[in-house]
């Protein structure tokens, strides 16, 4: 109501534009009848709560606007714990791969080391066994010259033995021979 007469007073205590002539308040005076169809049609927006409805109108759209700003703002926040999930995940993951690559090196440098050492032990081990190859061999090359030595003065022996040598002084060394077995023997 208080809206209503402000109106009415300021359409009343305005000047009249100068395009009428003749008394105001006169239905042939155009700014009198403009007015009195302003304040009749302000009336019909007061009595049919127009103000009011869009008074409510712009309060619901200003509480819907609220709302989405409250739903904006929770979206935000949620989107920013996620990323910040998402960021901690990443140093994580990023941390494990970096220790897989350490271990991993570490792995290797200790399989490379596994390896010389195998390496060095399988080359010492081969050079044992020519070594003792070698050995073995020239231990019997040692006997085989000491065999045919043997054999060689054998043969000699009993060419020098056979040409000089009667069958009595044969008789006497074959019982030597056997003296020397016995006792050896016993």
């Amino acid at each position: 109501m208080k809206l209503f007469n402000t109106l009415a007073a300021l359409v009343l205590s305005s000047a009249p534009a100068f395009a009428a002539s003749g008394p105001f308040f006169s239905l042939g005076n155009t700014n009198f009848v403009v007015t009195i169809a302003f304040v009749i049609f302000v009336g019909v927006l007061i009595y049919l709560k127009v103000p009011g409805k869009v008074a409510g109108l712009l309060d619901q759209r200003a509480d819907d606007i609220q709302s989405e700003l409250d739903e904006a703002r929770a979206l935000r926040e949620e989107a920013q714990s996620i990323l910040a999930t998402y960021e901690r995940k990443q140093k994580e993951v990023s941390e494990q791969a970096e220790h897989i690559i350490a271990t991993a090196k570490a792995e290797a440098n200790r399989a490379a080391e596994d390896a010389k050492e195998d390496i060095k032990i399988s080359i010492a081990r081969r050079l044992q066994g020519a070594e003792d190859q070698i050995a073995s061999a020239q231990a019997a090359a040692i006997k085989d010259v000491r065999d045919t030595a043997v054999s060689v003065a054998i043969a000699a022996a009993s060419e020098v033995i056979a040409k000089g040598m009667t069958a009595k002084d044969a008789g006497s060394l074959i019982d030597d021979a056997i003296k020397d077995v016995g006792e050896k023997l016993h």
